[in-house]
């Protein structure tokens, strides 16, 4: 598995978080309590990979749920930008529109990153699998995105 750059480890009590979705409701941790949460960052919506990964769970979002899995979303992407993306695509679950990326840096996913030989900062694709107790069972460094269903599924040892 491929190293993540945040330094959260499995085992540990995941970092709470408060961030609007799409709709403008101020969504954190604490109401998926109870509930295995996959929480999943990535750069932007409309973008082929992002594109990918979230028709990847629309499609088994079912099948997740059957396994009492939620998902939520996490960019630096406007709730106006979530709101065409999940309309576009029919995106099964909600968005966190993380425009201050306080939800980003709290999970220590918003890094330098090399593209194309320039060096920026931004969100390194990395999924978090919560458990009902609120810790981090298993961290998806670099998930693949046209399977990230399975790859939860697995992740939670279903």
């Amino acid at each position: 598995m491929t190293k993540c750059i945040s330094p959260l480890s499995v085992g540990d009590v995941a970092p709470d978080f408060s961030s609007t979705d799409s709709t403008g409701t101020n969504r954190s941790l604490s109401e998926f309590s109870g509930s295995k949460l996959a929480l999943y960052f990535y750069p932007k919506d409309n973008t082929p990979g992002c594109t990918s990964q979230a028709c990847n769970l629309t499609e088994n979002y079912s099948e997740l749920s059957k396994h009492g899995i939620k998902i939520v979303g996490v960019s630096p992407d406007s709730e106006a930008k979530h709101i065409k993306f999940i309309k576009k695509y029919n995106i099964a679950f909600e968005l966190l529109a993380d425009e201050d990326k306080s939800v980003h840096q709290a999970y220590g996913v918003w890094a330098e990153k090399k593209f194309m030989g320039k060096v920026f900062d931004g969100t390194h694709r990395t999924t978090f699998l919560i458990d009902e107790n609120s810790k981090i069972v298993e961290i998806i460094a670099k998930p693949t995105c046209k399977d990230h269903a399975s790859e939860i599924i697995s992740g939670f040892k279903l």
